[in-house]
């Protein structure tokens, strides 16, 4: 029998952003562990703002594991919350969302480094070059040596840890990178970022580095991009079949709930989400092929393909929850009738992708 260090991982009560939190259990297995072996683990709720100190205790269920490479005989456990009745936590933003095991996002994830107050390579006084050449920039000058090798730490952690990590590049302002992770499934692929969030911040732990995830860190008042948390998707519908009918039909529904959409995309929207610095207003919504100011972005390969392939939704940012990301654009989704569908089958809910679900596919590289 070995002992494992088992890292049980999850989001607290904190709003309008969960903080994750972490803490270790010992177990012994005879190998690497099933899901279905972890127990459940208790944890002080109230110092959390997930509950009342008079009424503490809250409950750790395990819903996903990773192997964790920084450790030996460790594992990475993430955790839904539950109350003690067994039921989700209202924190708990993972265990009601739609989900499909067929179902593929990916998630493009911005972030600042930040060290005493200011973005990674930012003066003590004033501002470093204008925005120009950090742009997937390579030298010195550009992204200097400290962030690549974070940034390349974090590739292979995720990688090691069996997270579908796509890629990594230097983002538009200074100090700013982006990260993507894939995934099957609004609840894997939302339980994968989070694991590579938590993988990032705890490897910044060793360089006396912090990472500002908050979506436009440094004002409205000066020329600096914000960051995002684009979501590319498709359905299998889409990728397979497609039309212009049906993608149309789709932007609609996407249009109406826009209000829905943007209250889980995440907080400060408004300052990130002005028409500037490739982003769509926050009240208003448009698509447009190969434009990264619009709401949705339209690839080029979509359109000639018979309006076949993925589609990007432009304005989650990267303090947003992905659970809740996943599980809206899938809502919308949702709520478009196949073509064809008759009033009756309307009537009756079989027309409805509520009974007959699309999986959504990636179906080209995520797009940085």
């Amino acid at each position: 029998m070995t002992k494992f260090k088992l890292e049980y991982i999850w989001l607290d009560g904190y709003e309008p952003v969960p903080n994750l939190r972490g803490k270790t259990k010992i177990e012994e297995f005879a190998r690497f562990p099933e899901l279905e072996e972890l127990p459940l683990w208790g944890f002080d709720g109230s110092s959390t703002r997930q509950a009342e100190g008079s009424n503490s205790d809250c409950v750790l269920k395990p819903v996903a594991l990773f192997p964790d490479p920084a450790r030996t005989n460790g594992v990475l456990v993430m955790c839904e919350v539950l109350l003690p009745d067994g039921t989700p936590h209202p924190s708990n933003s993972r265990a009601d969302i739609p989900d499909d095991p067929d179902t593929w996002f990916g998630f493009e994830q911005e972030y600042f480094f930040y060290v005493d107050g200011l973005p990674l390579g930012f003066p003590p006084a004033g501002f470093p070059a204008p925005q120009g050449e950090y742009y997937t920039g390579v030298g010195h000058k550009n992204v200097g040596s400290l962030a690549r090798e974070i940034v390349e730490a974090h590739l292979d952690l995720c990688l090691e840890a069996g997270i579908n990590h796509e890629g990594i590049n230097a983002e538009v302002a200074k100090g700013q990178w982006e990260f993507q992770i894939f995934g099957r499934g609004s609840k894997r692929a939302a339980d994968e970022m989070w694991i590579a969030r938590y993988l990032l911040l705890r490897l910044c732990e060793r360089y006396g580095v912090d990472v500002n995830w908050h979506c436009k860190p440094l004002g409205v008042e000066v020329d600096w991009n914000g960051s995002g948390m684009h979501t590319n998707f498709s359905t299998k519908y889409m990728r397979e079949v497609g039309g212009e009918e049906d993608f149309l039909a789709l932007m609609g529904a996407f249009e109406e709930h826009m209000a829905e959409h943007i209250a889980v995309y995440g907080p400060d929207n408004h300052l990130r989400l002005t028409g500037l610095h490739e982003t769509q207003s926050i009240d208003t919504f448009s698509w447009g092929v190969a434009d990264r100011g619009a709401s949705i972005r339209v690839p080029h390969s979509f359109v000639n393909n018979d309006y076949k392939g993925y589609l990007e939704d432009r304005r989650p940012n990267s303090q947003g929850d992905p659970y809740r990301i996943a599980g809206r654009i899938i809502e919308s989704i949702e709520a478009v009738p196949l073509p064809g569908t008759s009033l009756a089958e309307l009537a009756s809910g079989n027309g409805s992708p509520h009974r007959e679900k699309r999986p959504l596919l990636v179906s080209e590289p995520v797009v940085g």
